[in-house]
């Protein structure tokens, strides 16, 4: 430590001069230098980060000279599995089951309507896998169908013509008896060229 000189002319005795005694000082030790080895965690983070980018730039090389990373051929798989035709996402075909009913009516009243906004959903109802009403266009409103039924099983199945303008293919239904009792009440999301299906067991 050094302190300043006090050159004042009052506090000097036969032309010696008095130094400034700084009292209750502590010794300053001087710092270490810090050392970048292998074991230093800056110095591991910073090699980890270099690691990343070489390996990042090595896929853009790879991308650029027409062979795929791994990393874009799994991003492929997966849009493909959404694949969208003219503007359209295609879902997966898959038919849905509306469960089981028993009653003892000679016909069911079925009424059925899009549940989303109205985008041109169409719709064929088969009975026994025979066609018997075609080409429905669901609208907001409910439409009323009656349908025969035979003694034994009846299958009635809604198949998807289309998805509309946004897909998936909606509807929401409501099966009566001839009474007017209500049998079941569901909703549909399918893909063109699906079923939903419902069972109903006539009894004699």
């Amino acid at each position: 430590m050094s302190a300043q000189l006090d050159n004042n002319t009052n506090n000097k005795e036969k032309g010696k001069t008095k130094a400034i005694v700084l009292k209750n000082s502590k010794e300053v030790k001087k710092p270490s230098s810090i050392e970048l080895d292998g074991t230093n965690g800056f110095k591991k983070a910073y090699d980890e980060e270099q690691k990343k980018l070489k390996k990042k730039q090595e896929e853009e090389n790879l991308n650029n000279k027409g062979i795929k990373s791994e990393a874009k051929i799994s991003e492929e798989r997966f849009l493909k599995a959404f694949k969208k035709v003219n503007g359209q996402y295609i879902y997966p075909v898959i038919d849905q089951d509306l469960g089981s009913f028993r009653t003892d009516s000679k016909s069911v009243n079925i009424i059925c309507r899009d549940f989303q906004y109205p985008d041109g959903d169409r719709v064929t109802i088969y009975v026994n896998d025979i066609p018997v009403v075609v080409n429905i266009i669901l609208e907001q409103r409910y439409q009323k169908f009656s349908i025969p039924l035979e003694v034994g099983i009846n299958k009635i199945a809604f198949k998807a013509l289309n998805q509309g303008t946004s897909g998936p293919n909606t509807a929401a239904f409501k099966v009566y008896n001839d009474a007017g009792m209500l049998i079941s009440s569901n909703e549909w999301n399918l893909a063109t060229g699906a079923k939903a299906t419902l069972v109903i067991a006539k009894d004699k």
